[in-house]
């Protein structure tokens, strides 16, 4: 079984998406927004045959007067179907690939879990079926990435560790392969999907999430809803407007 950890920011108002919180959302659209990915991520990994493990924030990196676990355990105890089921641990590191090396290096050596993952929260369009498919191309390659636009990359699975000092440099993809090859683990792929982080990235999902319910095809329930009642759309022009 593959251990998914979600990096989960508490989704406040003024501390998540602040690039959207700036330009097409407010502060407390772009919290909104941030909390129903995070909550679509894990009910697709919860539905998966992997283990949920939500790392949150220590104290010191959140928001004055905010408990960070409880600021995402919280809303996640009403998405998820067995919320008990779900670990919860604090993260630790000065930059998000060390988070990321710290969680994974730790479940492999210390724990002894077969394979370890690393899922962005933003990657609001996650399926269970991603989550399993890079479970199988574990069995065989010794990092899995899920890339997505600009270099990024939304899943990142690990059966060693390799070295994680600027893992997630720019262009994270290219960065994170050249690690496990230079580990002597290979590195497979999964399809690639957004993350929604920027004006841009909203751009690419709002069109996606309603042609597909358009098309009564499978979509993230929470963050298509909230697109929904946004009122966002795309116009012939890529600008993103509202009703």
């Amino acid at each position: 079984m593959t251990t998914v950890a979600v990096l989960a920011d508490p989704p406040v108002e003024g501390h998540v998406l602040p690039e959207l919180a700036d330009g097409p959302l407010d502060e407390s659209e772009a919290a909104a927004l941030y909390m129903a990915m995070l909550a679509d991520v894990c009910r697709a990994v919860e539905s998966s045959g992997a283990e949920l493990l939500v790392n949150y924030r220590p104290e010191e990196q959140a928001p004055d007067g905010v408990d960070p676990e409880q600021a995402v355990r919280e809303p996640l105890d009403e998405a998820l179907q067995a919320p008990d089921n779900a670990r919860y641990e604090v993260q630790v590191g000065s930059s998000h690939a060390a988070r990321v090396g710290n969680t994974v290096t730790h479940l492999l050596e210390r724990e002894d879990v077969n394979t370890v993952a690393s899922v962005e929260p933003t990657a609001g369009l996650l399926t269970r079926q991603l989550v399993d498919s890079a479970a199988m191309k574990l069995r065989s390659a010794g990092v899995v990435l899920g890339p997505s636009t600009e270099g990024r990359v939304y899943y990142a699975g690990f059966a060693e560790p390799v070295d994680f000092e600027g893992a997630y440099a720019t262009p994270a993809v290219q960065t994170l392969t050249e690690r496990a090859t230079d580990a002597d683990l290979g590195a497979d792929f999964l399809p690639s999907a957004p993350v929604v982080e920027t004006p841009a990235d909203l751009r690419t999902v709002v069109p996606l999430l309603r042609a597909r319910h358009r098309a009564e095809r499978v979509v993230p329930p929470r963050t298509t809803a909230l697109i929904h009642e946004l009122g966002l759309r795309v116009t012939a022009d890529d600008e993103l407007v509202r009703d």
